[in-house]
């Protein structure tokens, strides 16, 4: 009997013999992805490069490789994290990005993906299955047979060690906002703000995660937001919490969080620390970048919460 190739195998294989591509493509792996999920978002990259690349006349390409560059390559990487962020976090966003990904993503296999049952509350239930991203979500959820709710009182969150794995990264990164914050003329309210921090943290090696919700379905909210139009963006990196905005659309909101997570960079340092905060109505341990300024008011309510795939793999293995 014949063999079966696994999509993974196929893509190993595909990637043995272009070096030079498959060494491109592993400087786009985050420091937070576990080997299933780069796997999962190095396929992902890999099938949707050629239609990047040939989006508009104006695209810069790297000839050798064939691979696109500039605002291509950052959406198609940006559509990547959201991707896997869907799949394996569970994060729902606009309608029409998530008709865009399942569309980029189909025929993508995830062995054992997490399925998330969700509700106006927030997760009820996981389980394991089989799964590709093509087809209706809310149906793949209904015929997936879930297990038990996750207990509440298992610990969960960033390991101890967390903070100082990732402050070197973000030591390097203070410098590079240092630096283009000065051939900028200073912090202010007219720069581009995601665009600097895209900028310096792709000059790190690494990208950005930004994660939207409509600002209606936010709870713990100041009272006068809740009831306004609008999107609440997370924006973090390595896991690591950086800022929240909000505004009328999400680009808006996107702008707002970038420049609350370059204000971090105002102080003399910046530092990566374990602190709580409120996700889907409880407190959880999360990863925050902090600068020296003392704080009156609590962080706002977590959009996301990555630690939360990193406990079910060590729960099933």
């Amino acid at each position: 009997m014949a063999c079966e190739t696994s999509e993974e195998d196929v893509v190993s294989e595909y990637l043995v013999q272009n070096p030079q591509l498959a060494q491109w493509v592993d400087t786009l792996r985050t420091y937070c992805e576990s080997n299933k999920q780069w796997a999962a978002r190095r396929e992902f990259i890999l099938r949707n490069m050629e239609a990047s690349s040939s989006t508009t006349t104006t695209t810069t390409t790297t000839p050798e490789l064939g691979v696109p560059n500039g605002s291509n390559l950052d959406k198609l990487l940006s559509l990547s994290m959201v991707w896997a962020n869907h799949v394996f976090l569970g994060c729902s966003y606009s309608q029409a990005v998530m008709d865009r990904i399942k569309e980029m993503g189909e025929g993508i296999v995830v062995a054992d993906a997490p399925v998330h049952k969700t509700t106006k509350d927030g997760i009820l239930a996981r389980g394991k299955r089989s799964a590709t991203t093509e087809g209706d979500a809310d149906g793949a959820v209904k015929r997936a047979r879930c297990g038990a709710a996750w207990p509440v009182s298992q610990k969960s969150g960033p390991r101890p060690q967390a903070p100082a794995e990732h402050q070197p990264f973000f030591n390097r990164l203070y410098k590079a906002v240092a630096w283009k914050l000065v051939s900028a003329g200073g912090f202010g309210p007219n720069l581009d703000h995601f665009e600097i921090l895209r900028s310096c943290v792709e000059s790190c090696k690494e990208t950005l995660t930004s994660v939207f919700v409509p600002l209606k379905d936010i709870d713990g909210l100041p009272a006068g937001r809740t009831q306004k139009e609008g999107h609440v963006c997370e924006i973090r990196c390595q896991t690591v919490y950086m800022g929240t905005g909000y505004g009328r659309d999400e680009a808006a909101a996107r702008a707002m969080a970038s420049k609350e997570a370059l204000k971090v960079f105002q102080g003399r340092k910046v530092t990566v620390k374990i602190c709580r905060r409120r996700f889907k109505g409880r407190d959880v341990e999360d990863l925050m970048l902090l600068d020296e300024q003392p704080r009156s008011q609590g962080s706002p309510p977590a959009l996301s919460y990555p630690f939360e795939a990193e406990q079910q793999e060590d729960a099933s293995s």
